[in-house]
């Protein structure tokens, strides 16, 4: 049997407090932030930033796929540039990743 099942299966002693039986449930909670919501809000705090410091000249891509530069930036849109100089007014929320860091072929 593996040991979740054997801490699951034991009934605490007549002496023992109703602490012992939520230690398994403490260590599952516990594995769970640290390995499931704490890097998620790291990461969701990092994109964050990157919306935030958005600037003009920045090549960025949509969360549509849409590649384009940044031309413009107001408080909670940007104003885009994409191939045949058309020009894209789109929401900061969809700015998902930034070009510079891609290696130019």
């Amino acid at each position: 049997m593996n040991m979740l099942n054997i801490l699951l299966m034991t009934q605490p002693a007549e002496g023992q407090g109703g602490l012992t039986s939520f230690i398994p449930l403490i260590l599952i909670i516990v594995v769970f932030y640290f390995f499931m919501i704490r890097p998620q809000m790291k990461k969701q705090k990092e994109l964050r930033k990157f919306r935030d410091e958005l600037k003009k000249g920045d090549k960025v891509v949509t969360t549509g796929g849409i590649y384009g530069k940044v031309l413009e930036i107001q408080e909670r849109a940007i104003i885009m540039e994409v191939e045949g100089q058309n020009r894209l007014k789109i929401d900061k929320a969809a700015v998902v990743k930034d070009m510079s860091d891609v290696a130019q072929k």
